[in-house]
């Protein structure tokens, strides 16, 4: 695989490893990868100031940022800093979470199409600051895709069904669906391992919390997958969440996300693109470590 094909990584910065996380950013950086994609746990706005000035050419991203953690015009200043430190490299990806977010937040959400699209009029209205990066949109459903047609730079899903990817992307407009620079992204959860039961053991344990989530149970009912969530469901009313993981079916597992052999995981990485997805963004977990272990095993699957 050329380094003009590799997909992107996720990468948080764990309380204890943050120097080695910047290290470990600058090797993605230096084997090709496509880009790196911060989640919003341990400050990822803190992440990506470093990574503006550690790195030299990788592009990167919030991948998101809840727009109710700042104040507006505190996001506006922060963002701009790190669009002009970085050389336009800094994409600020946005969403408004879910709700276990919001109780830590302490906050309490309207609407979330007419929260974003306020959120975004008032970032922009910001003068004096520099210039802004391009906004990203947290989105799932075509209402939210359908804006990020409208009014950002781009879109990144997560978790999504690969099969109902087409349908999620015909909301937007042709002329972005064509548009090389609307980015199109989503966030892949990834085992790489020659065990494809523990593999698949590691996503469901990972997607287990999103299952839990309300939003994500109606987005994968509409993929097709009403069958495994009422399931979920019917277990959370039981109080018997202990049983999620064996509710989530190979079927939905395989659409979700890459498991298995490094020759299977590069495949899964086509699939995504083929399926209209520009910039895959692997979520790394590993079998038998942790965050720096699942990256050293993607940079050997992608050497």
């Amino acid at each position: 695989m050329t380094a003009g094909l590799l997909p992107a990584i996720s990468l948080v910065a764990v309380p204890g490893r943050r120097q080695q996380t910047l290290d470990l950013a600058c090797e993605i950086e230096r084997r090709g990868f496509a880009g790196i994609y911060v989640p919003s746990i341990f400050s990822n706005m803190a992440q990506c100031v470093a990574l503006a000035v550690a790195t030299k050419r990788i592009r990167f991203a919030t991948a998101i940022a809840p727009i109710y953690g700042r104040v507006t015009e505190d996001f506006a200043q922060a963002t701009a800093y790190v669009h002009e430190v970085s050389g336009g490299r800094f994409a600020f990806g946005i969403g408004v979470a879910h709700g276990p977010a919001h109780v830590r937040m302490g906050v309490t959400p309207g609407k979330p199409l007419g929260d974003i699209r306020a959120f975004v009029e008032k970032l922009r209205s910001f003068e004096g600051i520099g210039a802004l990066p391009p906004i990203i949109l947290a989105a799932l459903r075509k209402r939210m895709v359908a804006l990020a047609g409208e009014i950002a730079e781009g879109l990144i899903f997560a978790n999504a069904s690969r099969s109902h990817m087409a349908d999620s992307l015909s909301a937007l407009p042709e002329a972005k669906r064509a548009d090389p620079d609307f980015l199109v992204a989503n966030m892949i959860p990834t085992c790489i391992s020659d065990d494809v039961e523990a593999a698949k053991a590691v996503n469901r344990r990972t997607l287990t919390r999103y299952a839990m989530l309300p939003n994500y149970r109606n987005y994968w009912k509409e993929a097709g997958y009403t069958e495994e969530m009422t399931a979920v469901e019917t277990a959370i009313a039981a109080g018997r969440q202990a049983d999620i993981p064996s509710l989530l079916s190979d079927r939905w597992l395989a659409d979700n996300t890459l498991f298995g052999p490094a020759a299977k995981v590069r495949e899964g990485i086509e699939a995504w693109r083929e399926a209209g997805v520009a910039t895959p963004v692997i979520v790394p977990s590993s079998a038998s470590g942790n965050q720096i272990t699942a990256v050293e095993e993607l940079f050997a699957a992608f050497a």
